[in-house]
């Protein structure tokens, strides 16, 4: 009989220790987990037996018995007071979880509090004043990072060539903010798509995330706008970097606007017509000129072509060029 106890519980320990991977949610420490589930696994136990079917020591085991029996989920057996019986786990573990939603709610409280508090920090790292400059590459990464983490509602951009203050690559700070919900709205310059390899893939994986992304021939500025209260211009034109940092102002809800005009005509994903470019590596395509061909004609590289043809694919759903001179043909965007 004890083996066999012994047997079933160790196919439960295996699993019982996948299960305290994470923290019990119902307020018991991992050991009292780890007690009371056994205790349920057997009619009654008495300190030895429970010492072998927990494989510790005598005396932890009667901690464990005498923790439970204080906690309500363990009683003493009428036949024999020295063996334990699992009493129900419902009428004890039920009775906090009121006073743990109060608790729930005040730490909601304070969270939102402390958010406000940090965006504060965040976004007035100088002097009062509706503009701050920041002048060194290490603060423009710094606050550029913080923006985003402090995002609730929507985040606006501006990508123009060359990078700044960081590849997308490295912006884990966006991912963060798009995996809690914030929306992004995002309008690539093309030279931006020449400049990052992997550019194509990052756009089709960010669309698949949620953001939309659209790409125009050529954006003003770089800019970065935060629910539509808070700017970052970086200014780097070859010289020392800096960035401004833009509070909310008549100046950033100009640049709201300066947004909106450059969404609106950038292209985006089923957009009724190519740029130029576009339609004539299309239209040379069908000719049945080779990649290789078409950048030779058009005087550009066989990257770009190739790029611009994969992202075409993308957009269309075309799985070969022939398909893609199929689809762009019927979704009219060639004249």
């Amino acid at each position: 009989m004890q083996q066999n106890s012994h047997g079933g519980f160790r196919s439960w320990r295996e699993s019982a220790k996948l299960r305290r991977v994470q923290p019990d949610v119902l307020g018991l420490g991992a050991d009292e987990s780890a007690a009371y589930r056994a205790l349920i696994t057997v009619p009654s136990a008495g300190p030895d037996e429970f010492a072998s079917l927990m494989r510790v020591p005598a005396e932890n085991a009667r901690n464990l018995l005498a923790g439970l029996e204080t906690r309500g989920l363990a009683v003493r057996s009428l036949g024999d007071p020295d063996r334990f019986v699992a009493a129900p786990p419902a009428p004890t573990l039920r009775e906090p979880l009121p006073r743990r939603r109060e608790e729930l709610a005040r730490a909601e409280a304070e969270l939102g509090v402390l958010d406000e508090v940090y965006r504060a920090a965040a976004l007035r790292p100088g002097a009062p004043g509706v503009v701050d400059v920041l002048p060194g590459a290490a603060e423009i990464r710094e606050v550029f990072g913080r923006l985003q983490l402090g995002a609730r509602d929507e985040v606006l951009s501006l990508v123009k060539a060359p990078i700044a203050v960081i590849s997308a690559a490295d912006n884990v700070e966006q991912d963060s903010a798009v995996a809690r919900g914030v929306r992004y709205r995002v309008v690539f310059e093309r030279a931006m798509l020449d400049e990052e390899p992997d550019a194509y893939a990052r756009i089709v994986a960010a669309r698949a995330a949620g953001e939309q992304i659209r790409i125009a021939d050529a954006v003003p500025v770089k800019l970065l706008i935060v629910d539509r209260a808070q700017a970052f211009m970086p200014l780097h034109a070859g010289g020392p970097p800096g960035a401004l940092l833009i509070r909310e102002s008549g100046l950033v809800r100009a640049l709201v606007a300066l947004f909106e005009f450059q969404w609106r005509k950038a292209t985006p994903d089923g957009g009724r017509s190519l740029d130029e470019s576009d339609a004539r590596i299309v239209g040379l395509l069908m000719t049945g000129l080779t990649d290789e061909a078409v950048a030779a004609h058009l005087g550009t590289s066989l990257r770009t072509v190739q790029r611009r043809v994969r992202h075409l694919m993308e957009v269309t759903g075309g799985r070969t060029r022939m398909q893609l001179g199929f689809h762009v043909a019927r979704l009219g965007w060639l004249d």
